[in-house]
């Protein structure tokens, strides 16, 4: 992996988004994995700039979403729906077929995991992948004990999580128990990946996931074995690291040309 130490969340944001643009030149139907939360929200800000001032074109582009929660509506506005049309999909010119997110809603979610799965593949598999990190380890909503092999299903989501994510409610008791979720593997099978975290209290998971033994209890540790994923932080999320990272190789491999 490529751990890479920025300045603060704007220079995070702006180096992610000239990798997605530098692939996205060298394969105009790129296949992009895509989080939500506030995390990517830089990312995707710097990705619309590019469109609009720079022309970087996505009308041949596939996405296909890590998450969404079980019983929402796509036009609620915590969805994860609503959030990537409002933040992203709505300004770039990808056509409305490309893009795919769970759906939370479907009443055989099981056949449904399994449709998911499917597209993933017909498409040829997700190039990059972008990824988020919680403060428990999680990637996507893959909490501390699930299995490194999983595949896209549904999860029951960890009190901690739910905390975390409580401030995007009115209510706590708003925050759904349920989510589905991409699974470990389905996210180790993209070519290549992008990890971002940018506050202090993703330190700990940052360092667990980039220096600590690999392990179900922080599930981003699995990165760890993956051979092309950039990590991108800020110097407050990579505070604990002991390595010195910033622009270095932690374990080395050839970018495309």
């Amino acid at each position: 992996m490529l751990v890479i130490v920025k300045n603060d969340y704007e220079e995070m944001s702006k180096e992610a988004a000239q990798i997605v643009a530098d692939r996205l030149h060298k394969k105009p139907n790129l296949v992009l994995g895509l989080a939500t939360g506030s995390t990517p929200l830089g990312l995707y800000k710097e990705l619309i700039r590019m469109h609009k001032e720079e022309g970087l074109d996505f009308s041949k582009v596939t996405t296909f979403n890590l998450d969404e929660y079980v019983g929402l509506p796509p036009g609620h506005d915590q969805s994860y729906h609503y959030f990537m049309h409002e933040n992203f999909f709505k300004h770039i010119n990808i056509p409305d077929g490309s893009v795919n997110i769970p759906d939370g809603l479907v009443s055989d979610i099981d056949a449904f995991c399994d449709w998911y799965e499917e597209e993933i593949r017909k498409a040829g598999g997700i190039d990059l992948q972008i990824l988020g990190i919680g403060s428990n380890g999680h990637i996507a909503f893959n909490e501390p004990g699930s299995s490194l092999g999983s595949r896209t299903r549904v999860k029951t989501l960890t009190e901690k999580t739910r905390q975390d994510n409580a401030r995007f409610f009115k209510s706590p008791h708003e925050v759904p128990k349920y989510a589905i979720t991409m699974g470990i593997g389905t996210i180790m099978d993209a070519k290549e990946q992008i990890l971002l975290a940018n506050d202090a209290n993703k330190a700990d998971a940052v360092k667990a996931a980039v220096e600590g033994p690999l392990t179900g209890q922080c599930p981003a540790s699995v990165i760890q074995l993956h051979r092309k994923t950039f990590v991108i932080v800020t110097k407050d999320a990579a505070v604990k690291l002991s390595g010195s990272y910033p622009g270095t190789w932690k374990s080395s491999f050839m970018l495309e040309q």
